[in-house]
């Protein structure tokens, strides 16, 4: 089929990429000229697993281009739409002028029986407005949320646990969902379960999921704060719980808490919607989930702080990971990054390193001291912090070998990824988060 994706920040990128390894001819379109020129020569803007190799595929077999020109939409079946929902200055709300100026684009282009499937993150009620709008054009919405993971989106993308697909029910929306469904034939054939709803509810699907996942975060997080006021092990009550099936054990992974340009604008935009229809006291509990997660980062500056008995000035402090999460670059309300600018706030030293984010933090923030590799970021530190659970510090790195090359054995693990037992026989003092 002929595809069209609007928008080719992380979420486009991958989704045209993914849709042309399908065998879908797909043209990307982006108003950012040099993001269009860096995907057009086979080069991702950012650091996914995967989708270096996707590009150059769908490039080399001519399935897959990327231009500015709105224009080179015209003539697709599926007009994806995929641009950002960020923060809106100075509030909570979702900002929606991206969204609004890629229809106005759009609208010229459209043909009757074109499908607009919207993939951006919006605010429940969008769509109805958005659909309004086509309505002239004899085109058909659909909102068909995503559900990636950052680090596995390539993954999620071509091989994903479920597809939403909201529309209208009538015929033009019953057809739409058919061309939908045919677009996603391998998927579908392969057993990925195809749910069918109206707009507002395939919009609520991806805001109340990520509320979900937030809160579960938050919830975890704490109970690590009762664990360390009452001598308990929140790994260990983590691992009790798990087994119960109501629960399950993903995402009860205590520590410095959830960052990222998704998941902490979403629940806040969530909550900013609830406000809107007159029902902010439902979510009421996500302002609470948002000041957990925030709080978790102070607890991990004061674990260092402590660890080096309040003299924290002049201190050099190797500080393992920048970006919000491993197999990411991304550096979007990293709180790994936060508690690094924190700690030289405080006077330290602070030496970052991270295997794929250092120049986006470096460009973000140009105050702290950076090391592309791991070891030169351990030599002389008088402490050191795991921020982000990169597979070089958590499995790849012995207490042994970090031992040969810091100053002082004071580790702080903001993940709770380490064999604490390992590190403290090692001579290390090991401090986790909620942990004995």
């Amino acid at each position: 089929m002929r595809l069209s994706v609007i928008g080719c920040g992380y979420l486009g990128a991958v989704h045209a990429a993914a849709m042309a390894s399908l065998g879908h001819d797909v043209v990307g379109i982006d108003v950012d000229q040099q993001k269009v020129a860096s995907l057009a020569s086979g080069s991702a803007p950012f650091f996914e697993p995967r989708l270096s190799e996707l590009l150059a595929e769908g490039l080399a077999s001519g399935r897959l281009r990327f231009t500015s020109r709105m224009a080179d939409a015209a003539g697709a079946d599926v007009h994806f739409l995929a641009v950002g929902t960020p923060q809106a200055p100075g509030g909570h709300a979702a900002d929606l002028r991206y969204v609004d100026a890629a229809i106005d684009l759009l609208l010229p282009h459209l043909r009757a029986g074109d499908v607009v499937a919207g993939k951006s993150t919006v605010p429940v009620g969008t769509a109805a407005g958005l659909a309004a709008r086509i309505e002239g054009t004899r085109a058909t919405l659909v909102w068909n949320p995503e559900f990636l993971r950052e680090g596995w989106a390539v993954h999620d993308t071509l091989t994903p646990d479920r597809f939403v697909v909201g529309a209208e029910a009538d015929a033009a929306g019953e057809r739409a969902v058919g061309v939908l469904r045919e677009v996603y034939t391998s998927a579908v054939a392969a057993g990925t379960p195809f749910l069918v709803t109206d707009l507002a509810t395939a919009e609520l699907v991806k805001g109340a999921a990520n509320a979900f996942l937030a809160t579960k975060i938050s919830f975890i997080n704490a109970m690590a704060e009762i664990a360390e006021a009452s001598g308990a092990d929140v790994a260990l009550l983590a691992d009790a719980l798990g087994h119960d099936t109501r629960i399950g054990r993903r995402y009860l992974g205590a520590g410095i808490g959830f960052g990222g340009g998704c998941l902490p604008k979403d629940i806040r935009a969530f909550a900013a919607r609830a406000e809107e229809l007159g029902r902010g006291e439902a979510v009421g509990f996500l302002r609470e989930v948002d000041t957990i997660n925030l709080r978790r980062r102070d607890r991990a500056v004061q674990l260092v702080v402590d660890a080096l008995g309040g003299l924290v000035f002049g201190r050099r402090i190797a500080v393992l990971g920048a970006a919000f999460k491993p197999f990411s670059d991304d550096i979007r309300d990293s709180p790994a990054l936060d508690v690094a600018v924190r700690l030289r706030g405080l006077g330290a030293d602070v030496v970052v390193t991270d295997p794929a984010a250092i120049d986006n933090a470096a460009a973000a923030h140009p105050q702290l001291g950076y090391a592309r590799e791991r070891d030169e970021a351990l030599r002389e530190a008088d402490a050191v912090v795991i921020v982000t659970e990169w597979d070089e510090y958590r499995r790849d790195l012995s207490p042994e070998h970090a031992g040969a090359l810091v100053r002082g054995r004071i580790i702080v693990d903001g993940r709770n990824c380490l064999d604490s037992a390992a590190w403290r026989a090692a001579g290390w003092q090991y401090h986790g988060m909620g942990r004995r």
